[in-house]
């Protein structure tokens, strides 16, 4: 009777590993079938019909709303193209995307949990951020710097010694400013604001001395200014910074159809169309232009596609 227990036992264990088997056989067959090759972003994408973009109110030209409280921007732009990709990777008749607001604090929690699918503003690539989220291909190339008053005389980090320097929360550029402080001894008081906005205005109100970010958003900062004319941006740079649309770390599936469809965009000299559109052109809804030549390093970036976080690789 104990031999012929363990026999039925050792029947239904070798049973039971054939079905784990098969199930595990059948889900992978499923998955190379549908073309999703195990893409959990891309699955959910198909069955509701839905990609949720993550977007700024307010990172003038990239991603922003216009009068009708609609995102638009260059990143806009861009990601517009990678959801046409997307729809037509899974052959959808119609792929509806649900816009999803985020800021600097956000942005990086909700690509990590998937509630947003891409993220398409101005956020840095770098080694860091990697070890949580994933980019795709640079799509712009930045330079860390300092906005401040004309009439303030400054021009570089060692003119702030002892002053009140803002940047905006969860970005590298308080990070820099917080090695740079310590290492030069500098003494310099960094508070963090919530967003551009209110960082800019502490400078124009005069309660900090400078603002650090972004030399893009800064000069989008003075183009919006009630007196552009008093504001000024520095030469010296903190930091280069490569940005690219974000997305769920390890989805290698969105990621591919995501440079593809933006090298697309590159070989086919559309970027620089839109490249004119959003940075040298007047920008809706108030008509401000920015009036930027494309960098060197951007140009680089286009021509040699690259989703290196390491700033060496741009400059």
């Amino acid at each position: 009777m104990r031999m012929a227990a363990f026999g039925v036992r050792a029947r239904c264990l070798r049973l039971s590993a054939l079905l784990v088997a098969f199930a595990c056989f059948s889900g992978a067959a499923f998955a190379e079938r549908d073309g999703l090759h195990g893409s959990l972003s891309l699955r959910k994408i198909r069955e509701a019909g839905v990609i949720a973009i993550g977007y700024r109110e307010a990172a003038v030209p990239f991603s922003y709303l216009d009068a009708h409280q609609q995102p638009i921007g260059y990143s806009m732009d861009i990601c517009r193209h990678i959801v046409a990709a997307v729809k037509r990777h899974l052959q959808l008749r119609d792929l509806e995307i649900k816009f999803v607001p985020v800021t600097t604090a956000t942005r990086i929690p909700l690509v990590a949990n998937e509630t947003v699918d891409l993220e398409c503003g101005v956020t840095t690539n770098n080694v860091e951020r990697q070890q949580q989220v994933a980019f795709t291909v640079t799509t712009f190339v930045a330079a860390s710097r300092l906005l401040s008053k004309r009439a303030s005389g400054i021009a570089s980090l060692a003119d702030l010694r002892g002053k009140t320097v803002v940047s905006t929360v969860g970005t590298t550029s308080i990070r820099y400013l917080k090695d740079l402080n310590a290492r030069h001894g500098l003494d310099v008081k960094i508070l963090a604001a919530k967003d551009d906005l209110e960082a800019f205005r502490m400078v124009e109100n005069d309660r900090v001395a400078a603002y650090a970010m972004d030399d893009v958003l800064l000069h989008a900062s003075i183009a919006n200014a009630k007196r552009p004319e008093e504001f000024a941006v520095s030469a010296d740079t903190l930091s280069v910074e490569p940005y690219g649309m974000m997305l769920a770390r390890g989805d290698t599936e969105l990621k591919k159809i995501a440079d593809d469809a933006i090298v697309a965009l590159f070989r086919s000299g559309e970027i620089h169309r839109l490249y004119r559109r959003w940075f040298q052109t007047p920008l809706p809804p108030k008509g401000i232009n920015l009036n930027m030549p494309m960098s060197p390093a951007l140009a680089k970036a286009i021509a040699q596609p690259s989703d290196s976080g390491d700033p060496a690789s741009y400059r």
